[in-house]
């Protein structure tokens, strides 16, 4: 089973930590060649700041970093630790500093760019590339909130609800799941729930959500 996890999308995020502003910018990205373009864009539109901290992770390619200028070890590397941990590939990020004249440290340097990025990526939110079994599952108006609660227990996602003299849920399941999902139904609903597979699509769908300011 392919399972990988993506930005969901582009997002930007700033914070000031002792008069140094620092802006972070998170983006999906496929190739390195796109992940250079949105490095070069970050320098031509801040080039009056004093750093333009970059890293990015193509998936099954290349992951690379800069510190640009700063104390080798506190920018590039702490911003890629962000996307390690949390296993987030074709993704590129930049964390710009204005620098406000106190100077942070090394520790404080590692804590800022690595709030940097993470505060970047939580404002993108990460998304689960993966094989989906599209289901449609009708039922009645008083099953849907607990049929609702199962196809999350599954670790399903509903796309649409469609309002009619009964509900139909339109619903993403795990490929693995999709068989015992269908038996689930059946037999909490006593039969009365009959799921539709409605095709497979490989596609990413939100894991966790962005986060709002």
């Amino acid at each position: 089973m392919t399972e990988y996890y993506i930005p969901t999308q582009a997002s930007e995020s700033e914070f000031v930590e002792k008069r140094s502003r620092f802006i972070g910018h998170v983006w999906r990205v496929e190739t390195e060649e796109e992940a250079r373009a949105h490095i070069e864009e970050m320098k031509k539109r801040y080039y009056d700041a004093r750093h333009n901290c970059w890293c990015y992770i193509i998936k099954d390619g290349p992951v690379r970093y800069s510190d640009d200028g700063e104390p080798q070890g506190t920018a590039g590397q702490p911003m890629l630790n962000v996307f390690q941990r949390e296993n987030v590939v074709n993704v590129c990020c930049v964390v710009t500093r204005y620098f406000g004249g106190i100077l942070l440290g090394a520790g404080g340097l590692v804590r800022a760019y690595t709030q940097g990025a993470k505060d970047a990526l939580d404002a993108a939110g990460i998304s689960v590339v993966r094989r989906w079994v599209a289901m449609e599952v009708p039922c009645t108006y008083a099953q849907f909130e607990s049929t609702r609660r199962e196809v999350e227990s599954f670790g399903g996602v509903v796309e649409q609800v469609d309002y009619g003299a009964d509900v139909v849920l339109s619903a993403l399941l795990p490929e693995e799941q999709a068989e015992e999902f269908s038996a689930r139904i059946l037999d909490v609903s006593a039969g009365t729930i009959e799921v539709l597979e409605a095709g497979e699509r490989f596609q990413d769908v939100p894991w966790r959500a962005a986060k709002e300011d």
